[in-house]
């Protein structure tokens, strides 16, 4: 993420294992909602305080001029992250913050907006940690890891978001051939077509928590994603090849693509991966993302599917850089070659790893 908002032009002026905290104004979260690709939320802190307890939270909360962000017939979410032993669970906490604005708002406008569980209107976020309290307005409401694009999911997708931060970590050079045997759904195949052509999630949503605030400004969010739409570029020369042995997800992916407007950037084909076309030259990223024996498949099998993957890179993808995303560690052992980098996710609660290796002419098995 660190990586999207300086290519966006900002200054991180902290950088954390979940996040990236900037200066910025309203714009400016207008327009990190609408360009960032491996982002959740945008979140504009307002205000940071002490509170011991419960009932200083409400009391700090009162002093906030809530009147001036919600309207008085609106509809408003609170979300938390809570850590406090005098909280039992977070659900009290968002309760108290959202009496306190309810309360704020009788006193000041004589009426209250509504409350409740949805996301698709404005939306502020409690974080407390111990007596450090601090709220944000969340600009962005729905999660922005989900793109928007696809229709159908498919079996055990990977998050657009996720597959968007795998690809900016590998060394691919968004010119060079991406291959993505065992594609799935093509989430990452799409992912990859998306970045190469410089189309951002925003083209894919029209529903964003800023809209839903006092003085939000329909020219300014119009304008930032018109910007959207003369930034694509076209890549006639772009080469993407997803495969995978299931029809049906070859079809799923199809589909995906087309909603996703790079249809015409990928070719697909239904094959088993050692099949899968892998044009010769260099500099090109072949990438895998194998089940890993959580939800899907039976580990002695995939042991196999993991010695055959190692193959097929080893033989057919030399002068490539290869990756592998997997939970399994142990299961990468049986792929049989020396990862050059390895790079930590997380998905879920799922410790993952992207495994780069480099693909030479004349690579030796070697045991990991």
């Amino acid at each position: 993420m660190q990586q999207e908002v300086i290519e966006l032009g900002f200054s991180p002026e902290r950088v954390f294992a979940t996040g990236v905290e900037l200066n910025g104004t309203m714009r400016d979260c207008i327009r990190l909602n609408l360009n960032l690709r491996c982002a959740s939320q945008v979140l504009f802190a307002i205000k940071s305080f002490l509170a011991t307890g419960p009932d200083q939270l409400y009391q700090e909360l009162l002093t906030l001029p809530w009147e001036q962000m919600i309207k008085s017939d609106g509809y408003f979410t609170i979300t938390s992250n809570v850590d406090n032993i005098n909280i039992r669970t977070p659900l009290f906490a968002n309760v108290k913050m959202k009496d306190a604005i309810v309360d704020r708002m009788r006193e000041k406008t004589n009426s209250r907006p509504n409350s409740g569980p949805n996301l698709d209107e404005a939306v502020f976020h409690l974080y407390w940690k111990e007596n450090e309290a601090e709220i944000f307005i969340d600009t962005s409401g729905e999660t922005l890891a989900k793109h928007g694009y696809r229709k159908i999911p498919g079996k055990a997708p990977m998050l657009e978001a996720l597959a968007a931060a795998t690809i900016l970590a590998t060394k691919w050079d968004r010119k060079s051939p991406f291959i993505n045997p065992m594609c799935g759904s093509s989430t990452i195949a799409i992912e990859a077509a998306l970045i190469a052509t410089n189309r951002r999630p925003g083209l894919f949503r029209n529903n964003y928590a800023f809209m839903h605030l006092v003085g939000y400004d329909k020219g300014i969010y119009e304008s930032e994603r018109q910007q959207l739409f003369q930034q694509i570029l076209e890549v006639p020369e772009l080469t993407i090849i997803a495969s995978d042995i299931s029809d049906d997800a070859v079809n799923i992916s199809k589909i995906n693509a087309a909603a996703a407007g790079v249809e015409h950037n990928i070719k697909f084909s239904v094959c088993d991966f050692e099949l899968t076309e892998v044009p010769e030259g260099e500099n090109g990223i072949v990438f895998f993302n194998p089940e890993y024996g959580d939800r899907l498949g039976v580990e002695a099998e995939l042991q196999i599917t993991y010695k055959r993957i190692g193959d097929f890179m080893k033989k057919k993808c030399r002068g490539y850089s290869g990756y592998i995303f997997t939970g399994n560690l142990e299961l990468a052992k049986k792929i049989g070659l020396k990862a050059s980098r390895r790079i930590e996710f997380y998905t879920s609660k799922i410790d993952c790893r992207l495994l780069e290796y480099e693909l030479y002419l004349g690579t030796k098995r070697v045991d990991n």
